[in-house]
């Protein structure tokens, strides 16, 4: 139930609105009409009465409806046509969104008004020359060897401090845990330590954990608004989430600059997380004062914590999910495993050569992101009008969504069982990894713009999988993935594909 101010506000805008109603109607009727193809659609009200109707279930409702086009893409209508769009799962629509015409697809204004104070100008908020230095940086950094073997050391030191310790006591005590909850704190320390270099228990025990959690989901509930001008009023107003919000956002400043000051006194060169690196590289750019060198750091470091913070928990969460649910899966992951030599006793941690050759994880991992992946629905704001290869019409100025998740459940693209859990799909005949294009699998983003961490995340999300399942055995207490719950997965609406209500479970260790 809404609160009186949100109501009030919502009251507002809707009278505002309707003042211009006839004009807007009219207007847009005016208009050479296009071909573009939008189920659901009403004069007026556009698709608003679907998407609350379909709230709880909004990518299964996009995915259905994208379905029914003939060409996997639609045009999104809003209400009293405050807005444009499309959105598609059609992977020649995505390359060239992504690709072939990039420089017309940029993050704009759509990105900047909703996370501007959040992360500023960092490199997933930015465009043009803004990004591209950014990207520059950033690419360099994560390729050298230092950088590799830095996450990797920090990744296995926090499975057998903490993670590992953590599961085993769970396990002794027959406990019922949340499983997303562990594996969120498990990514969170490990985001921290390589983008800060700070010890994680000194991070749990701060104030920015909760502020840096409140201020993504606050920014979440922005984007899936479908009328912006509450929030937008509501910040102008300082009430309500919007109030929280900048509280949150002035916590995250305080401690990201106590930490870039804190480290502006240490021996450049000694440490190796993320902002050491960037503050040794940024010492040869040019800025205006030591102010505005560290609103650059601080703006770069926040938003790698961002990409990291929650993706590859989230990730890891629908994986074990669907892994209970198919038995037959983990005991084939279980026998990649024992093929491997036993060389040390306790918590088997694998090395890097290893994960390497474990390519039925890998390819059950990549199925498990086809399915869930953790960014389900990304957008673009259009510079100039442009006709996409299916010959969908896009305006200047409107939004281009392109909807990962529905491409996972196209059967144009994946064929008549694209619903199932089928790690085979990614193998060949000798069951050696076959990745597959990345426009049918969008998951890390796709073009010049792909993530620069997908090789580190699939790392880390290795380790822990191989790890967890070599131990224990995971009892959930939903019994995990089915056909029923397939096809309605109990998931959240937010900026990521977290599962609604945790995953709670309890944990027995393996008979070896």
């Amino acid at each position: 139930m809404l609160d009186f101010n949100s109501a009030s506000l919502i009251f507002l805008t809707l009278s505002l609105c309707f003042i211009s109603l006839f004009f807007l109607f009219f207007s847009a009727s005016s208009n050479p009409s296009n071909k573009n193809p939008c189920p659901q659609s009403y004069p007026i009200i556009g698709n608003l009465p679907g998407f609350l109707r379909n709230h709880h279930r909004f990518h299964d409702w996009v995915a259905e409806m994208l379905s029914q086009t003939p060409s996997s893409t639609l045009q999104v209508n809003s209400f009293l046509n405050l807005s444009h769009g499309i959105c598609t799962a059609n992977p020649i629509n995505i390359e060239h969104l992504l690709r072939a015409n990039f420089q017309n697809y940029i993050k704009g204004s759509r990105y900047h008004n909703v996370l501007n104070e959040l992360l500023g100008q960092g490199i997933f908020n930015v465009d043009e020359q803004a990004w591209i230095l950014q990207r520059k940086i950033a690419s360099h950094e994560f390729n050298t060897k230092s950088l590799k073997h830095f996450i990797s050391d920090v990744v296995k030191s926090e499975i057998t401090n903490r993670l590992m310790p953590f599961l085993s006591k769970a396990c002794n005590d027959n406990m019922v845990i949340d499983l997303q909850q562990v594996l969120q704190n498990f990514t969170f320390n490990n985001i921290c330590n390589v983008a800060f270099g700070v010890d994680p228990p000194y991070l749990q025990n701060s104030s920015f954990v909760k502020a840096f959690d409140d201020a993504v989901e606050i920014c979440s509930s922005r984007f899936m608004s479908p009328i912006p001008a509450v929030w937008k009023m509501k910040r102008v107003m300082n009430i309500g989430s919007e109030k929280r919000f900048k509280e949150a956002v002035k916590v995250i400043n305080e401690y990201a600059m106590e930490i870039i000051i804190s480290n502006e006194n240490k021996e450049i060169g000694r440490n190796q997380d993320l902002l050491s690196r960037f503050m040794s590289t940024s010492k040869h750019m040019e800025f205006q004062d030591q102010e505005q060198r560290r609103k650059f750091l601080r703006d770069i470091i926040i938003s790698f914590i961002l990409a990291g913070k929650d993706s590859t928990s989230t990730a890891l969460t629908w994986f074990f999910w669907l892994i209970v649910g198919n038995p037959q899966c983990a005991r084939l992951i279980r026998a990649e495993l024992s093929s491997l030599p036993e060389l040390e006793l306790g918590p088997r941690i694998f090395s890097y050569d290893e994960l390497k050759k474990l390519h039925y994880l890998h390819a059950a991992l990549s199925e498990s992101l086809r399915l869930f992946p953790p960014v389900p629905i990304n957008s673009r704001l259009t510079v100039d009008k442009d006709v996409l290869p299916d010959g969908t019409y896009v305006g200047k100025g409107w939004f281009a969504d392109y909807s990962a998740y529905a491409v996972g459940r196209m059967e144009t693209v994946w064929g008549k069982d694209c619903r199932e859990f089928k790690p085979e799909r990614w193998l060949d005949a000798d069951g050696a990894l076959q990745p597959s294009n990345q426009f049918r699998f969008p998951v890390f983003h796709c073009g010049p713009r792909i993530c620069l961490g997908k090789e580190m995340a699939y790392v880390q999300m290795k380790s822990i999988a191989a790890v967890v399942m070599h131990e224990f055995d995971i009892i959930a207490l939903d019994g995990g993935a089915n056909a029923e719950k397939m096809m309605n997965p109990p998931y959240s609406l937010s900026l990521l594909l977290k599962m609604r209500g945790g995953f709670p479970v309890q944990i027995k260790r393996r008979q070896q």
